[in-house]
């Protein structure tokens, strides 16, 4: 019997993620989403489950996960997995009892459920598209608003594992671009009053604390009046009087209404990261790092990989949120326990919630790009490995300490930006100092449910769950200060807006430490760098000679323009039908030679300057380029291009006649080409 599956993230050629079935894992669904602990069931039922330890749970769904003893039944050669399987199948009250699935690496467990995202080449026609899923008989929950041609579809209840081998028929559809089995994992939290430190100088019990991102220098200039900051986690007490007049939008994405306060007992931290943001800064009371912005709170109580995860984002862009602070990601290792396989393991980012990332980093702001940051995690590893916080549109925050120091829990590695302040432990064994603080202040869920029971604040917030929204306030500063900017250009700002601590162990190269990014985020610089970017400075080219022509979009031409990006201003996005370029001025026995791949013509390759390479028809459109020079003395210069691929954050570079885009059949289509000229 099969024991081990794949899905593959990023279409045909994309990353295989390795499963494997558990051996004494179950989850067990209850009728109703009812709490498995107040469900009946028969005493012999009952006493099987509790022979075994509850390790997971997602009560929104009333799923559990249980393990049992890895040992056969008593006087059987079933074991007790399948024999409790068996049991549970038999009672009235349980939906679904079924097999567990984890990683292969790291054990972490996996839940599959029967549902899909699917999405098709963006040529195929809807009624094409909804003829394979009818073949497949996959049911249409929802088309997707935040990617193209894309959908989310149920298999018939009872398929159980056939999930992965539907997805991978699926994949081997010609017309078919990304298809996988909706996978749920645990989701994990990456958990000026005197106690805020982290926002001025201050004082506490003596000591002076200078460890700030200064954001007192850059209040002067604004606090952040006009700007959404959307807080996704597991709920917002919106009555909390630190955010009174400030909610906008508000959204429960797992439950599907527009309640976000929390719903059960344990959810009071999605309350004090929204404080971090935006809290007002009430008289005793805790201010946000952007204490004038409002606040979208975006309750997601669902597992990691859900479809409502992605939706999250999608109701962020759509409802107009500007910075998008998510302070949880994949199960973190111990991180006082260098040997904890979880270290180990590479969580992927399902193409859904990619693609809804995407949909923010492209769509948002009007199409300059709504900003994302996640908290880097507690682990003390690699965040590298974390497919969330390292892809490379989002900003991943690490957490530095009241001395100026790295937390001993903070993920490292390349994918970190920046750090911003945080509670931190002493740790003996890592020759780790303790802290002067004992964590961060901001507000805390209302009555006996927050992390102080009884008190509106808490004094002991941290992690690099604390470290994300408040360097999203301080994002939220800039763009206030500037509302032109593009989610791209505060990214690269953030660089230089910082202070480079711990110069001695930082292990900085190029600027860079795999600890605090480029440093430790400073409120003053970031917002005085917003402002400057009003005045730009046009590019100088570096040769005497220029690549100069036109670029051809389905239903308009423009000049190219050296080194910029050409056509990615348009919302909507346009396709590039084609271009003409030639020398300027033209460079003795030298021409240029172009290639463009248009799907169902095939390639054009044009010699000679002022050549039009492409398609005129307006239905068409490129998937790939070349440009190359020929002729004696070519290798005296570089041609450089660069496109803007649909879909794709990333843009993709060539140079001296390499394909940018695909020379393949099928492709992303170009929607912004950029050509450059220089002397070797």
């Amino acid at each position: 019997m099969k024991t081990t599956y794949t899905v593959r993230y990023g279409g045909k050629d994309g990353r295989v993620q390795e499963l494997k079935e558990s051996e004494n894992l179950i989850v067990v669904r209850t009728k109703g989403n009812r709490d498995l602990q107040d469900t009946p069931l028969r005493p012999e039922t009952r006493e099987m489950l509790e022979n075994g330890t509850e390790v997971l749970k997602f009560p929104e769904a009333g799923v559990t996960v249980h393990e049992l003893p890895d040992q056969r039944a008593e006087g059987t050669d079933i074991s007790m997995r399948d024999m409790a399987r068996g049991e549970l199948k038999t009672e009235d009250e349980i939906r679904f009892a079924g097999r567990v699935l984890q990683d292969a690496a790291s054990g972490q467990p996996v839940l599959y459920t029967e549902n899909f995202f699917v999405q098709f080449e963006e040529d195929t026609p809807e009624e094409t598209c909804k003829a394979i899923l009818e073949r497949y008989q996959l049911r249409i929950k929802s088309q997707l608003a935040f990617a193209d041609n894309a959908y989310f579809v149920q298999a018939a209840e009872g398929t159980g594992l056939g999930v992965f081998d539907i997805a991978e028929q699926l994949l081997q559809e010609p017309e078919v671009e990304l298809c996988h089995p909706e996978l749920v994992q645990e989701r994990r939290h990456k958990g000026i009053h005197p106690m805020q430190w982290h926002l001025a100088e201050t004082s506490i019990r003596g000591n002076k604390i200078r460890a700030h991102v200064d954001v007192e220098t850059a209040w002067k200039t604004t606090k952040g009046k006009g700007i959404t900051i959307a807080i996704i986690d597991d709920g917002v007490d919106i009555a909390h009087p630190e955010f009174a007049g400030k909610v906008v939008h508000p959204y429960d994405a797992t439950l599907n209404s527009t309640d976000p306060r929390p719903k059960r007992n344990d959810e009071k931290h999605g309350t004090a990261c929204a404080g971090m943001a935006c809290a007002l800064g009430l008289d005793k009371g805790a201010s946000g790092t952007a204490p004038e912005a409002q606040l979208m709170p975006i309750r997601l109580n669902s597992g990691l990989g859900s479809m409502s995860e992605a939706n999250a984002f999608a109701w962020a862009v759509d409802h107009g949120a500007d910075v998008i602070s998510c302070s949880w990601g994949p199960v973190d290792g111990d991180w006082w326990d260098p040997n904890d396989p979880t270290h180990k393991q590479y969580v992927p980012l399902p193409d859904s919630t990619r693609m809804a990332i995407e949909y923010a980093l492209r769509k948002g702001r009007n199409g300059k790009g709504s900003v994302v940051l996640f908290a880097a995690g507690n682990g003390n590893e690699s965040v590298d490995k974390d497919g969330y916080a390292s892809h490379p549109g989002v900003i991943a925050v690490a957490a530095c300490n009241d001395n100026s120091k790295r937390c001993v829990y903070s993920d490292y590695g390349n994918s970190v930006w920046i750090s911003f302040p945080s509670s931190d432990f002493g740790h003996r064994e890592f020759n780790h100092p303790s802290p002067q603080t004992e964590g961060v202040r901001t507000t805390d869920r209302l009555g006996a449910y927050g992390y102080s029971a009884g008190g509106d604040y808490t004094n002991s917030f941290g992690g690099t769950s604390a470290a994300c929204p408040g360097a999203a306030g301080v994002v939220a500063l800039m763009l206030a200060a500037n509302p032109n900017l593009t989610q791209k250009q505060v990214k690269n700002m953030l660089k230089e807006a910082t202070d480079q601590i711990d110069k001695d162990h930082g292990d900085y190269v190029n600027n860079h430490s795999p600890y605090y990014g480029y440093g430790r985020i400073d409120a003053g610089k970031a917002v005085k760098a917003a402002m400057g970017a009003n005045q730009t400075t046009p590019v100088q080219p570096t040769t005497s000679a220029l690549i100069r022509g036109q670029v051809q979009f389905n239903g308009s031409e423009l000049a190219l323009e050296t080194d910029t990006l050409t056509g990615d201003h348009f919302n909507p996005a346009k396709r590039v039908l084609g271009f003409n370029l030639s020398l300027a001025p033209a460079l003795n026995g030298l021409r240029l030679v172009c290639q463009a791949n248009i799907p169902g013509i095939g390639i054009d390759k044009t010699y000679g300057n002022g050549q039009f390479t492409g398609s005129t028809d307006g239905r068409r459109r490129i998937i790939g380029f070349t440009i190359a020079l020929e002729g004696q003395g070519h290798e005296q210069y570089a041609v450089e291009y660069a496109a803007q691929l649909k879909g794709v954050y990333e843009i993709a570079k060539a140079q001296n006649g390499e394909w940018c885009g695909t020379s393949k059949k099928s492709g992303k289509t170009v929607e912004a080409i950029s050509v450059s000229l220089r002397r070797v």
